[in-house]
């Protein structure tokens, strides 16, 4: 299964990139004997029009584009569901064992995530109330699936 994590914005180099890409790495290596695919990121660029519906209708076209065919789709947004890491594990294992061929994870831009977009989600996830950075959010979004692979297999990183 493929997994795709699309956010609105570029993490730019330094600590936040380094652990994103360390929580990537790791995530591809627990997930591949799993039947999972690297988690592929894929980065757009923040809309630059001065009106805020503008910016999130484009950006929404952006990150709607770059879904795959036949994935199912969870946005994040502080008003969705807190999963624990093992209930996160577990809908990938049921998108999996359903046969999706993919799973998109997307993060808006700071201005949110268009409502038609966001309508089409399966899963509407949150980490808390809080509202996070973008980039603090990208890093915990490959943590959790970086978690959710060592569950799924077992590993004991994950000691709940």
């Amino acid at each position: 299964m493929r997994v795709t994590v699309a956010a609105i914005g570029r993490l730019k180099q330094g600590p936040e990139r380094d652990l994103a890409e360390r929580y990537l790495k790791r995530a591809g290596e627990a997930g591949r004997s799993l039947g999972f695919r690297p988690v592929e990121v894929v980065e757009i660029r923040e809309s630059r029009d001065r009106d805020a519906a503008k910016r999130i209708t484009e950006e929404a076209v952006a990150l709607a584009t770059v879904i795959p065919e036949g994935a199912a789709i969870a946005v994040l947004d502080r008003r969705g569901r807190n999963l624990g890491s093992e209930q996160l594990a577990e809908q990938l294992r049921r998108w999996q064992d359903a046969g999706r061929p993919a799973a998109a994870l997307l993060i808006g831009g700071p201005d949110g995530l268009g409502d038609a977009l966001a309508a089409r989600a399966e899963l509407r996830l949150a980490f808390g109330s809080a509202t996070w950075p973008h980039q603090i959010v990208r890093i915990m979004l490959l943590e959790q699936l970086y978690r959710a692979m060592t569950i799924l297999s077992g590993h004991p990183y994950h000691r709940g």
